[in-house]
């Protein structure tokens, strides 16, 4: 029988492949003695470490994407089609990665055929009903919809130490949390191959469900709107509206129960870490584990 823990404490869920992708492209260059690219396991090392330093989680975690969903693909077959193949370099350090989680007594999860932003919704959503804050580091504006009072997003470039509340999503898009899904159904993401409603930006689409209060009301009144353009363009595509709202809505039960006993952060195996970062020529990493461990 599922149980929760009314247990308390702050969650950390990081979204493994935005720290590492983001590693890949700002740290160039490095790599082994004899030319293993190391500069994305560099860089994700190095922002787990900050991460931790920033927040100091009682739970912890990096999810993986695991594959592409049929539910979104059948909807949309171009879905992420536009997108490069991973490059081959930083293909082979993410086994390295999940070395380092594993050294570091960090949990990890992959969940088959299922993206990362779906399986962070599902944690997050479980975290409500045991943890007092979650905190979600990722670069995707997909996980705007997942922040309330207990769920804030840090962001994994600039500031690790600044987390996204209600009124910082309001500031950066002009709608509450709760409208992310509709705003972005009417913007599109490009990043994902989405296409929004043509002549529809991110102020007018702010604009229009702040007027209106939800996509659906926008819809059933877009006969009503004053400008022809934007009524023409609402009324043309209000399928492909429809349609983007199933597309980018997270889903809350892609992952089984999560155990949270699994996801206590606990302290690394310093003997195993220094032979880790020795072995990468993580010079500075290892004289770093040794002053703090003694040894």
């Amino acid at each position: 029988m599922e149980t929760f823990l009314k247990q308390g404490g702050r969650l950390l869920v990081v979204d493994g492949l935005a720290v590492a992708y983001r590693a890949f492209f700002a740290i160039r260059g490095l790599s082994t003695r004899d030319g293993r690219p190391t500069n994305a396991l560099f860089g994700f090392v190095k922002m787990l470490r900050r991460l931790d330093e920033a927040w100091r989680p009682t739970h912890w975690g990096v999810v993986f994407d695991g594959g592409l969903p049929a539910s979104r693909l059948t909807l949309l077959p171009e879905y992420k089609a536009q997108r490069p193949p991973m490059p081959d370099a930083l293909k082979g350090q993410l086994d390295a990665c999940r070395r380092y989680l594993r050294i570091a007594r960090v949990s990890e999860m992959t969940l088959p055929d299922e993206e990362a932003d779906d399986a962070i919704a599902s944690v997050a959503r479980q975290a409500e009903k045991t943890m007092d804050e979650t905190l979600i580091a990722t670069g995707d504006k997909d996980m705007y919809q997942l922040v309330n009072a207990r769920t804030r997003l840090v962001p994994v470039s600039g500031n690790e130490r600044v987390a996204w509340g209600p009124d910082e999503i309001v500031a950066k898009t002009g709608v509450a949390p709760e409208r992310i899904v509709d705003w972005l159904a009417l913007v599109g993401d490009s990043a994902d191959n989405i296409p929004g409603v043509p002549g529809i930006g991110p102020k007018t689409a702010a604009r229009l469900l702040n007027e209106f209060g939800s996509l659906a009301n926008l819809l059933a009144q877009a006969e009503s709107l004053r400008d022809p353009k934007t009524k023409a363009s609402l009324v043309a595509c209000r399928e492909r509206a429809l349609r983007n709202v199933e597309m980018i809505r997270l889903r809350t039960d892609a992952a089984p129960a999560v155990v949270w006993e699994q996801w206590v952060r606990e302290e690394p195996d310093p003997v195993a870490l220094v032979k880790f970062f020795e072995e990468m020529e993580f010079d500075s990493l290892a004289a770093e584990s040794r002053q703090q461990n003694l040894f």
